[in-house]
């Protein structure tokens, strides 16, 4: 852990995170309005917590329909706005068996099933499509591995091609049949989105986008701002690679004459094997091309997805390229361990979506490595490509968008892991033992629609958690008071001398001190207390090298709660709220940085560890034991998005 510095830790904040005072002006409205809609009765300049899932895979989705889950975009959306659905296995009339309802609906939610094989899968479904018994459609209905495979397979080469005996001159209009059905996903979410004044529930027309190249995770959930669209869904057929996913996106959206505004966030960086992030040095056009591409790649994803059920891609420990000190709170929800899996240095790897150690591992597949990289390019050629604020989701397969609870967690893969056998005993096709349930994306919005959330989006006022409903605020500036933590107008005085998470610090004042930063949190009230508040650094030295360190700026006071693994039992004594005013005291004004929060809750058990307890000793798994590769605690936490430091030109 880096060095201790000077903290204010309080326990009970009842005004610091929500109010502000009159004497401080509040921020104007950064809404722009492009839908028609009532007005939102609950409005807040100083904004607002919503919590939801960006990542949410139903029936329609290839691989989902094959695991057994049979709940579509209609059932996701009930099930995020607090209904129960059932779950598979299905019984004889087709009715799922197990029963899952949320005890807290989510603010927002998008369905974003994969834009491939949407056509190819309503084919192989019905038997008066014309190629029902071909045999890739036979094989796909047999709902085995290889059902998975016969599809999935064509998403692994740099120019994919369509199976022929489906989409080909026998075959049936797949993209006619894709733009059908993606009218039925624009149609679904507006259904769900509440357009009264009430605002209880906002969804957004998405989708993923499943770049496999390599067997490498370059995938992206495609976000809208409205209901405005194109007239299909760009998938890695139409555009395999992400440069041309937004080039497309821009030319059938964002330059476009109507309302249309898009942004994707990348996902699963943790199985890219340092392909997700990779840094341009050169371009035909030099310098200028490479700033202008840069600049691109900015503007369409400012967001990376930090958590999900496929693991943690915050950091992780032993990889080459950046310097800094071991961080133990880096071996997070790693999908697998460390030992076996090879470094991929400046180079890049192969087969990361298959996980569990295949192919190399990155720095740049982390946040930690990627916000370098940024800095880096900015200090080449002026222009960062990977500004990225943070969101977590769940990537469910159920169609059960923010099921994130460790004590009730049903798997994520249909009938594929249904039983509390089929979580715990990993197979060559199932690991879910080395899964979580998934994490949820945070926004400080002014109020709960497409517009107000989108705009949170692009300006990186977001944070991610492991799946409590923790609230962190993070405010950067220069003139912060020393007592902002007991103050009624903190959030107005954050926005008035500094700037929020997502944002870049103001210009310095020129008086040689450094920056001042203000973290505050409040816990989840069905989660665990807070233990502590850490800020991470990361910044460039005069030759360019990156590092990073980790800062402890605030606690509860009461360090050393713990959990007994055997009972789930609590101990010690956590914090409800905390709050911490830190400045740099290794500022250096002319290195290029960047500072994020972390906020952790006192440890508790892992779902794996509920599920072996309440099973009989006899009948629990080897993997109930095997604590050097599955935790049986969790440390549950929340990241907000960065604030960015320039030197003075």
């Amino acid at each position: 852990m880096g060095k201790r510095a000077t903290t204010w830790a309080i326990v009970a904040l009842p005004l610091a995170v929500a109010a502000c005072s009159k004497d401080h002006p509040e921020p104007s409205s950064t809404v722009t309005r492009t839908e028609t809609r009532a007005a939102c009765a609950e409005h807040d300049p100083l904004k607002r917590p919503l919590f939801g899932d960006l990542h949410v895979h139903t029936a329609r989705s290839w691989d989902s329909y094959g695991f057994g889950t049979r709940l579509l975009p209609a059932d996701a959306y009930r099930f995020a706005r607090g209904e129960a659905v059932e779950l598979p296995p299905t019984d004889a009339d087709g009715r799922g068996t197990r029963r899952t309802q949320l005890t807290r609906p989510l603010d927002f939610a998008a369905v974003t099933d994969h834009s491939e094989f949407i056509a190819e899968v309503r084919a192989c479904l019905d038997p008066t499509s014309g190629v029902y018994d071909v045999a890739p459609c036979q094989t796909y209905r047999a709902a085995t591995f290889a059902s998975q495979a016969v599809f999935g397979i064509s998403l692994v080469p740099r120019a994919p091609q369509r199976l022929p005996s489906i989409c080909g001159s026998k075959g049936v209009d797949c993209a006619a049949l894709a733009s059908d059905i993606w009218s039925e996903v624009r149609a679904e979410a507006e259904d769900a989105y509440d357009r009264t004044a009430s605002c209880r529930f906002t969804s957004f027309v998405g989708y993923e986008w499943t770049g496999a190249t390599g067997i490498a995770s370059l995938h992206r959930n495609v976000i809208f701002r409205n209901d405005d669209v194109p007239s299909a869904p760009i998938s890695y057929y139409e555009r395999s690679s992400p440069e041309g996913l937004w080039q497309a996106l821009r030319e059938q959206c964002k330059d476009t004459d109507g309302r249309c505004d898009v942004l994707a966030i990348p996902h699963n960086s943790n199985l890219s094997n340092g392909n997700m992030f990779v840094l341009e040095t050169s371009a035909p056009g030099g310098a200028d091309e490479l700033r202008e591409r840069a600049r691109a790649r900015a503007e369409m994803e400012p967001l990376m997805e930090i958590f999900q059920h496929k693991g943690d891609s915050e950091c992780r420990n032993g990889l080459s390229g950046f310097v800094g000190a071991p961080d133990e709170l880096c071996g997070f929800e790693k999908l697998e361990p460390f030992e076996g899996v090879a470094d991929c240095g400046e180079g890049v790897g192969f087969g990361g979506v298959i996980g569990t150690g295949l192919g190399c591992r990155s720095a740049r597949d982390y946040a930690r490595g990627a916000l370098l990289l940024g800095l880096q390019q900015d200090q080449r050629i002026g222009v960062n490509p990977f500004k990225l604020g943070f969101v977590a989701s769940t990537d469910t397969h159920n169609a059960t968008p923010g099921n994130v609870a460790e004590s009730t967690f049903p798997g994520h893969q249909g009938a594929q892991d249904a039983t509390p056998e089929q979580r715990l005993v990993p197979t060559p096709v199932n690991a879910t033992v080395l899964n979580n349930p998934g994490g949820l994306a945070g926004v400080w919005a002014e109020e709960n629609s497409r517009d107000a959330i989108f705009t949170a989006l692009g300006r990186r006022e977001t944070f991610g958690t492991s799946g409590p409903r923790i609230t962190p605020r993070f405010f950067g500036g220069w003139r912060y008071p020393e007592d902002i933590c007991v103050r009624p107008d903190l959030v107005a005085r954050g926005y008035r001398d500094g700037v929020p998470m997502g944002a870049d610090l103001p210009r310095a004042p020129g008086d040689g001190g450094g920056p001042v930063f203000v973290v505050s949190a409040l816990r989840d009230p069905e989660g665990a207390p807070l233990e502590r508040l850490q800020i991470v650094k990361g910044w460039l030295d005069l030759d360019g090298n990156g590092h990073y360190r980790t800062y402890e700026v605030g606690d509860s006071g009461t360090l050393g709660a713990g959990v007994n693994p055997d009972t789930c039992e609590t101990s010690g004594t956590g914090a409800d709220a905390l709050c911490a005013r830190w400045t740099d005291p290794d500022f250096d004004p002319s290195a290029r940085a960047y500072y994020y929060a972390r906020i952790l809750e006192n440890p508790t058990c892992r779902w794996s560890t509920r599920e072996c307890n309440a099973l009989p000793p006899s009948e629990r798994p080897d993997t109930c034991d095997d604590e050097e590769h599955v935790a049986k605690v969790v440390r549950e936490r929340a990241w907000t998005s960065a604030i960015w430091y320039h030197p003075a030109p």
